[in-house]
């Protein structure tokens, strides 16, 4: 009984092994589906001792004109279609500066204050948690930066951050953790952007 507890902890050891090192490169990288719907999740060097950041980079199948209007609707009611979004609330826009308010399902208790920044002649957003103590984050930070590829666009996001138990959803690859909830909210905004697409195509069209 001992000799087989023995192999089977050696086991383990090697299962964790592998996954930490995997998550020094790609976490998720799905090969087998066509580019324009791949998810790539990068794990990245924190700017700062103790905290977490990630990258993730996707693709959607329209425009990066369309893409923007879309990205940039922040009085909107789809949000909450993500599972993951219980609430969102659209606070006001000043200029290139947008406030939002979202409730996250599992953080229910909290109100998350966003505060995203415009840079249209870049196709750049950089957003900031301005609340982070009442959401029991330290800090929470990034950018999102499109890229036209012909007709559709590539979206990178970057974040920085760190909060009690980032540690854990950062190396969590089931449900609940970091994979999980990057990959899930990617791959609903491209079926959400194609799904729109219209609507924001006619908007655009009406401004020409």
């Amino acid at each position: 009984m001992k000799h087989r507890t023995g192999h089977l902890s050696i086991a383990l050891a090697i299962v964790l092994a592998t996954f930490l090192l995997t998550c020094q490169g790609s976490l998720f990288a799905l090969d087998e589906i066509p580019e324009t719907a791949q998810v790539i999740i990068q794990r990245i060097a924190s700017e700062r001792i103790g905290g977490h950041g990630y990258q993730l980079v996707y693709r959607v199948n329209v425009p990066i004109d369309y893409y923007w209007r879309f990205k940039t609707d922040f009085d909107n009611s789809f949000l909450i279609d993500n599972k993951f979004i219980r609430e969102h609330h659209f606070i006001s826009q000043n200029g290139k500066i947008a406030i939002t308010e979202t409730q996250y399902t599992y953080q229910p208790d909290f109100f998350f204050r966003w505060q995203t920044r415009l840079f249209p002649e870049r196709f750049r957003l950089e957003f900031s948690l301005l609340n982070p103590g009442q959401c029991k984050q330290k800090y929470h930070h990034g950018y999102i930066q499109l890229e036209p590829e012909g007709k559709n666009t590539r979206v990178t996001q970057v974040a920085y951050f760190e909060f009690w138990g980032a540690t854990f959803w950062v190396y969590n690859p089931w449900k609940g953790g970091m994979q999980d909830f990057l990959s899930y909210t990617a791959r609903w905004e491209q079926a959400t952007v194609l799904r729109l697409k219209d609507q924001y195509q006619e908007d655009n069209d009406t401004q020409k």
